[in-house]
């Protein structure tokens, strides 16, 4: 037989604490923000070493990276070219705005004035201002195509004249490479991509292929990843148009 005592607790044993749950839930929340933040701090400040099963300091091996992109964007004020590593290969870059140094780079390659050059940009918000009533679907593809791709988009404003096409298109991509965020963001202006060789010549693979012509003419020459020898590929290109269908010009 229960007693006065025990029924009151069986009945607070069948009815759920309230309080019981919710601090259960904030302790959940503050685990997980915890783990949430270490791992922010780990991903952004370190890099796994698997040599010695240990986290090393990103800075130590940012230094030789952040001289390059000083003296890269140095450069690029000055209305230079420099030579750089990409998302896709090594390529010959200069101020996107600056028609005068773009014109520099057609010279260089011996190419043509009508045959466009690509151009980097780091997010969504540049592409608003660099075209005029882009269609927002073209963000949605880029997120689910697998390779860096290079977009046509029209209404180009903004950017030389000389990288904008007769029908006012321009060629944007825009990139993943923490190599070239970096220098985009510091420059705070777009900035100009094309293969590092010249007119009807073969596109370098890796930085050991480009001419010595060619790293000679620029007015500096990036020393980050000049040893990887991974083998890089041109992105895939595609004219977006208004219907939302993408025509691949280059896979």
């Amino acid at each position: 037989m229960l007693t006065g005592f025990s029924r009151a607790k069986e009945e607070r044993l069948k009815t759920p604490d309230k309080n019981f749950y919710q601090k259960n839930c904030t302790i959940h929340f503050l685990f997980r923000h915890l783990f949430e933040t270490i791992y922010r701090h780990f991903h952004d400040h370190y890099i796994f070493n698997a040599c010695n099963f240990a986290f090393l300091p990103k800075t130590l091996f940012a230094l030789d990276f952040q001289k390059d992109i000083e003296q890269a964007v140095e450069a690029l004020h000055n209305g230079g070219l420099i030579l750089y590593p990409t998302d896709t290969i090594w390529g010959i870059g200069c101020d996107a705005t600056n028609a005068v140094a773009v014109q520099k780079i057609f010279a260089l390659k011996k190419r043509s004035g009508t045959k466009g050059m690509i151009v980097l940009m780091t997010d969504e918000r540049e592409v608003l201002k660099y075209t005029t009533q882009p269609d927002l679907r073209v963000f949605e593809f880029l997120k689910s195509v697998p390779r860096p791709t290079t977009v046509i988009y029209e209404g180009a404003i903004g950017l030389a004249h000389n990288l904008i096409g007769a029908d006012g298109t321009a060629a944007i991509r825009l990139v993943k490479d923490r190599f070239c965020r970096h220098l985009i963001k510091r420059f705070r202006k777009p900035v100009v991509s094309t293969s590092a060789n010249f007119s009807e010549k073969p596109s370098p693979k890796y930085f050991a292929e480009v001419s010595e012509e060619i790293k000679r003419a620029v007015d500096y020459v990036v020393r980050f990843r000049q040893d990887d020898d991974t083998i890089g590929k041109p992105s895939a290109i595609v004219k977006w148009n208004k219907d939302g269908v993408p025509a691949f010009i280059r896979t």
